[in-house]
């Protein structure tokens, strides 16, 4: 049963007359008259009765007109809830980002997003790069920012930069010192991100373009969270490499020390599946993200 048909059908009835109906769909009279015939030969009833030059509905025919009423309004609505979707007028956003990214750099373009798109509703869930990954490449996550490396089977790109940086409690040795040499790293206990995570992997890199092996400085503590760290480094003897967003409030209050240190930038990562159509909602968002700030 075709959804014309049944639309057909509908101005019949309600006009009691096959050529008005006609000329209201802009059709001709004959198709109007193929398409009832179909409809009735589908049906295996009746629908109209003849009575002079007007129609009138049969029993079968009333109940089917309340039926077609009910599903061209269903039809309508789910044409217009696919029009606003396209057209970011409704919906909902899910997106997945690295902690730094999280916490420090991406709320403030959700809020410019959503002042764009106040109907699209977003989320964010908040995972180590290497989880977000997992979730993409599973199918479970569309779309994701995430700050450490991304393998080649996913499609990245960049879309912010970063600055890494070597922090210390006031009190710590290195407080003192107006630089640091990469051979004196090992020097210090360290506090470090879990595994899988991006800047523990940013930071095992910067430290290899240095030539110091991260496995050989003094682990004292592996947590999973950038406020632990910092926290942990600053009530304590350790150091740390994080973000400079992480540490940039507590170094201005003298809660932390930055040691000057020559550290490499690092890219925040446009993370989805290449062979996965993206979203409206996903699409919009990750050409805002590609927008000069």
């Amino acid at each position: 049963m075709k959804l014309e048909s049944l639309r057909i059908f509908v101005a019949v009835a309600e006009r009691e007359h096959v050529t008005r109906a006609a000329a209201a769909l802009h059709l001709t009279q004959s198709a109007v008259s193929h398409a009832i015939a179909q409809l009735e030969q589908e049906c295996g009833l009746a629908l109209f009765s003849r009575v002079g030059r007007r129609v009138e509905l049969s029993g079968a025919g009333q109940l089917l007109l309340v039926e077609a009423r009910a599903l061209l309004a269903r039809a309508q609505l789910v044409r217009q809830r696919l029009h606003d979707y396209a057209g970011l007028v409704s919906g909902e956003l899910q997106l997945h980002a690295s902690q730094t990214v999280a916490g420090y750099w991406l709320p403030a373009r959700m809020n410019a997003f959503q002042q764009r798109h106040p109907a699209v509703r977003l989320k964010l869930a908040i995972h180590n790069t290497r989880e977000v990954c997992r979730l993409i490449r599973g199918g479970e996550a569309g779309l994701g920012v995430v700050e450490g490396a991304v393998s080649p089977d996913l499609s990245s790109e960049p879309v912010a930069e970063d600055q890494m940086w070597l922090v210390v409690s006031p009190q710590h040795p290195w407080a003192g010192l107006p630089a640091i040499r990469p051979e004196e790293l090992v020097d210090s206990a360290w506090v470090l991100r879990e595994p899988g995570s991006g800047t523990r992997m940013e930071c095992e890199q910067a430290l290899q373009t240095l030539g110091v092996d991260s496995a050989s400085l003094p682990l004292s503590m592996e947590v999973a969270s950038n406020e632990a760290v910092v926290s942990a480094v600053e009530t304590g003897t350790a150091a740390t490499i994080v973000s400079a967003r992480v540490a940039a409030s507590r170094v201005a209050d003298g809660r932390l020390h930055h040691v000057p240190l020559s550290l490499p930038r690092r890219e925040f990562k446009l993370v989805r599946h290449p062979e996965r159509e993206a979203t409206p909602a996903q699409a919009a968002f990750a050409a805002f993200l590609r927008r000069p700030v």
